[in-house]
């Protein structure tokens, strides 16, 4: 049990752990000074203007953190999840009713995930994947902004339009807009760590940037933002957009469940605890769904302010919870203050939260790992960039798939061991011996799987010479078998029976045999006398088979 935890009547931990609440208290209030510029620029970069950010901070991180398997987590909008968000509000022309269905529905199907224990498969995305899908979003991000940096709106239509309005941009650029611009990524870049404890970069850039908007003004704002309670938003879609909500809905649902429970990884490891993929699922789904019903903006788990709060002192769901309540009462009483805030300081914290979620750790080493690793982490880079996000997540992890098929395949056929293998005792490799090299044995070193049954057949056929009249078949070390392996044995048997030769089986469980004889009955020998228990026993009748019939007589 950790520290943070603390033991109660019947050995269940508390709901609330009150034994941390100084730490959490001031975690929290930490990571929601550090969330505050983050939600309104992912916020004003979704379309959906800067208070459905911060909104979305609200709900996602308060109902996340009540109801999720990550103490330490702090939830709220990401940048993936707010470009798969902003790419669906562009494309439903930013109806309310249409959009904010796609959240609700992608929170249920979180929700989903978690009851149906999907959460030990999302964490199944092979690393470079991860890598090339999370560098390509810190791509689009810092692709979407580079006009804002100059005073103007990014073009909508995703990221090639986004580039291709820079050098308009560029040349008619707003030169105040520009400074402020400067100064925000000079900020965001260079801020010492020192003052990070007590001012975060963004929040400095943020005030600054602020300041100087209001001293020397020219440069465009957000202008009036809502104050109050959000109004409650029926979701509803009709048959003609029905599969682009359903779609947007399950990118949402596979990417904010990916992006949280890699933060949970993140944050077991700084808290040496262990999180429950599954509640953590439902907590995000709970979130996200009501995030959707009031208009807010999706989010997950946070990895940089997961960070911060579990430095600052957070250890339990308080801290998230507390987190989410910081930002309520600022939208509640400082709301008409951030109306001054101008777009090009938003643009250059996301610069930075672009620069950031690109994976530059691994960008350095890839040279020293697998040639094979790095291509697909930069083609997962270039679909995520250039076509979308569910296609480059899906190739990614059919060739990963498909590779690492391909390597056990190849260590499964290597491993078949053939003649006396190095685990053959005294009286196999003496039996084999007085065969003369008319018996071959072939030893299967583990499970043969359908990556290697493609090339079993040949493997057998090719070391079974002409000399070689009796196969045997060891399966001693075969815990199952699938059908493709199944067909792959049925071809051994037809090219032995056509060769002439005798094929023996020795060693099969009583799982193999029988998922044999129910897909090969016609191929696999019924009679007791071509199986065997031992691979012993099976030479011995080898041999006594081939003294039986008359030694061949070598041709002249």
């Amino acid at each position: 049990m950790s520290s943070s935890q603390t033991a109660v009547p019947g050995g269940r931990s508390p709901f609330f752990d009150l034994s941390n609440l100084r730490g959490d208290l001031f975690g929290g209030l930490t990571a929601g000074i550090v969330a505050l510029p983050l939600a309104l620029a992912f916020g004003e970069a979704s379309g959906a203007g800067p208070i459905a950010g911060l909104w979305g901070a609200i709900f996602v991180g308060f109902f996340a953190a009540i109801f999720g398997g990550t103490g330490s987590q702090v939830s709220g909008p990401t940048g993936p999840m707010v470009v798969v968000f902003a790419g669906l509000y562009a494309a439903l022309g930013g109806n309310p009713t249409l959009v904010f269905a796609a959240v609700v529905l992608a929170g249920i199907l979180q929700i989903g995930f978690g009851v149906l224990k999907f959460g030990q498969y999302v964490k199944l995305v092979p690393y470079p994947v991860i890598s090339g899908f999370m560098s390509g979003i810190g791509v689009i991000i810092i692709a979407l902004q580079l006009s804002r940096l100059f005073g103007h709106e990014p073009d909508g239509g995703g990221t090639i339009p986004a580039f291709t309005a820079v050098p308009g941009a560029v040349m008619d650029p707003n030169l105040i807009a520009v400074g402020i611009a400067a100064l925000t990524l000079f900020i965001v870049f260079t801020w010492p760590k020192k003052f990070a404890a007590y001012v975060p970069g963004p929040l400095a850039a943020l005030v600054v940037g602020t300041l100087v908007s209001l001293v020397i003004p020219g440069a465009p704002v957000l202008g009036d933002i809502p104050t109050g309670l959000p109004a409650f938003v029926l979701p509803s879609f009709s048959t003609d957009t029905a599969l682009v909500v359903l779609e947007a809905a399950f990118i949402l649902a596979v990417l904010g469940s990916i992006d949280s429970l890699l933060t949970s990884l993140v944050a077991d490891n700084m808290t040496r605890t262990r999180h429950d993929s599954d509640k953590e699922l439902i907590g995000q789904g709970i979130g996200n769904t009501i995030a959707g019903m009031f208009g807010a903006i999706p989010g997950a788990g946070a990895t940089m302010r997961t960070v911060i709060n579990i430095r600052s002192g957070g250890r339990t769901r308080i801290s998230g919870a507390t987190h989410a309540l910081v930002l309520l009462a600022i939208v509640l009483s400082l709301g008409p203050l951030a109306s001054q805030i101008p777009h090009a300081v938003l643009a250059g914290i996301l610069v930075k939260v672009g620069f950031d979620t690109i994976d530059m750790s691994y960008i350095k080493r890839a040279h020293k790992g697998p040639r094979w690793d790095l291509a697909l982490m930069v083609l997962v880079l270039g679909l995520t960039v250039f076509v979308d996000l569910i296609t480059a997540v899906a190739v990614g992890v059919v060739l990963a798939a498909l590779a690492f098929i391909k390597k056990l395949a190849d260590d499964q056929i290597a491993s078949v061991q053939h003649d006396a293998p190095p685990q053959s005792s005294e009286e196999e490799v003496t039996l084999l011996s007085r065969c003369g090299g008319r018996v071959m044995l072939f030893d299967f070193g583990g499970p043969l799987s359908f990556g290697a049954a493609a090339d079993l057949g040949h493997h057998v056929r090719s070391r079974a010479g002409d000399k070689v009249e009796i196969i045997v078949l060891d399966f001693a070390r075969v815990p199952f078998i699938d059908v493709s392996a199944v067909r792959a044995v049925e071809t051994i048997i037809e090219d032995a029976h056509d060769a002439g030769k005798e094929v023996y089986f020795t060693g099969m469980s009583p799982d193999v045999e029988a998922i044999l004889h129910r897909f090969a009955a016609d191929q696999v020998p019924g009679t007791e006398d071509k199986r065997f228990g031992q691979r012993r026993d099976a030479l011995n009748a080898a041999l006594s088979r081939l003294n039986e019939k008359p030694t061949p007589v070598p041709a002249e």
